[in-house]
């Protein structure tokens, strides 16, 4: 099967220009400049005219809640969310239930994806306080990398006894894994929402939860992590970077060679002044923190110091997201907004197409070592996403593909939209109709 998709502005690899790129089967076969013709007949052409050819973007931190939580999401319902917003291969982490942190359950996964994911899939492995000899019988090629919930978490999968925290470390050092850390100390949390409720009551209006769960207590939890990455020469990904004080955390020496740093839509999207009208539907952990935090995030997108960009994306249902600081559940819906909301971001001159693709495409790939994708290259996988600039659509629920329904979006007004995602080739949404009988492949890791 040949597929021919001609007349974009192909963005990949730093560069802009009109090309057409050939598709055979599931593999990118060939990209030529823009009066080249691609050899041979076609099966299928997309003329894309007036749109951005972008590399399938990759999401590396999702909750998707199979198994244990289908009543808020699961593989199906968000992997379909994941292909209305371009997202053609993702990254899962290990707070199901059961938590994914053996064997067995990380395999249970894997059967559960293959029979539901409509996009390519991979799952990350959870440690625990005492689970260090498992990681060491993965097949290293399974996983992206090892998940840990350092200082706090959700889902009981606290790691908090130091010679645990030093077992992780060392033996995603000698697996040569990527460790990604979810930071934050919890005695400081702690503290703070005992404070906080002596103060405002049990349950604490929504602004204060940028108080709770503060600068203090991420910057104490992410200092500890480097210092153990630079302890044990293990390659540290810090998850969902909320301050602006973290991002010095590149400035302890050696941390550069060793340590990279992750943001997600709701701190480069959202301020606390946004609780005012959001409330509890952008609560989120870390929280959403103050504008001087998301000024200096936004610039890191641009100048290095953020590697990589991901959703979070975490479905409550909407009755769960009621309520304040002590309440409402933490977790908003966003993969099927992401590109968009960035998308936006370029309109406004907060990074450069080509650095948004470098962020959502190319270095997902390159940081968790994933085969034959992330690039518009011949011989890769085929998974593309084209993007339609001057396009109005607002965001209501019958657009919402996610299980829940509900999204911090709503009402909100976008100017991009996702016209096509193909996944292997596989032309799976094609402006509003959806290929649903299509399944997505298992990533492979070159670790």
């Amino acid at each position: 099967m040949r597929k021919l998709i001609k007349g974009g502005i192909i963005v990949n690899e730093g560069r802009v220009f009109k090309g057409t790129i050939a598709i055979e089967n599931d593999r990118i076969d060939e990209i030529t400049e823009d009066e080249q013709s691609a050899r041979g007949t076609f099966d299928e052409v997309i003329d894309a005219t007036g749109c951005f050819v972008l590399p399938g973007i990759i999401d590396t931190h999702v909750h998707f809640r199979e198994p244990g939580m289908e009543a808020k999401a699961d593989m199906e319902s968000e992997s379909r969310a994941a292909a209305y917003g371009g997202v053609t291969s993702f990254c899962e982490m290990p707070n199901t239930l059961p938590q994914t942190t053996t064997p067995e359950a990380l395999n249970d996964k894997f059967a559960r994806a293959k029979r539901s994911s409509h996009v390519n899939y991979g799952f990350f492995f959870g440690a625990t306080n005492a689970n260090s000899p498992l990681i060491k019988q993965l097949n290293i090629h399974d996983i992206p990398g090892v998940k840990l919930f350092m200082g706090a978490s959700t889902g009981n999968m606290l790691v908090d006894q130091r010679k645990a925290l030093e077992d992780i470390f060392s033996t995603a050092a000698e697996m040569h894994l990527p460790l990604m850390t979810h930071c934050e100390d919890s005695t400081i949390i702690n503290e703070n929402m005992k404070a906080a409720k002596a103060k405002y009551g049990d349950d604490p209006a929504i602004t204060h939860h940028c108080e709770i769960r503060s600068e203090k207590a991420c910057w104490q939890s992410s200092s500890l992590a480097v210092q153990l990455a630079l302890k044990y020469n293990t390659q540290l990904h810090i998850a969902h970077v909320s301050t602006a004080r973290e991002l010095s955390l590149l400035d302890m020496p050696g941390a550069k060679d060793l340590v990279t740093l992750e943001a997600v839509i709701a701190h480069l999207y959202f301020t606390n002044d946004d609780y005012l009208v959001k409330k509890a539907l952008i609560k989120c952990n870390p929280s959403v923190k103050t504008t001087h935090d998301r000024t200096e995030l936004r610039k890191a997108l641009t100048d290095g110091r953020i590697t990589t960009i991901g959703t979070d994306h975490a479905p409550h249902l909407f009755a769960q997201k009621q309520g304040g600081c002590a309440k409402a559940m933490s977790g908003m819906p966003m993969i099927q907004f992401s590109l968009p909301t960035l998308l936006e971001l370029v309109d406004q001159g907060v990074l450069s197409m080509e650095r948004m693709v470098e962020l959502t495409s190319h270095a997902p790939a390159r940081l968790f070592s994933i085969d034959k994708r992330g690039y518009l290259r011949r011989g890769y996988k085929a998974d593309i996403t084209i993007v339609r600039p001057d396009t109005r659509w607002v965001v209501n629920e019958d657009i919402i593909q996610s299980k829940c329904k509900w999204s911090p979006m709503q009402g909100h007004e976008y100017h991009w939209k996702v016209v096509h995602t193909l996944c292997n080739g596989q032309h799976i949404l094609n402006g509003d109709k959806f290929n649903s009988e299509y399944r997505g492949e298992q990533l492979s890791f070159r670790h």
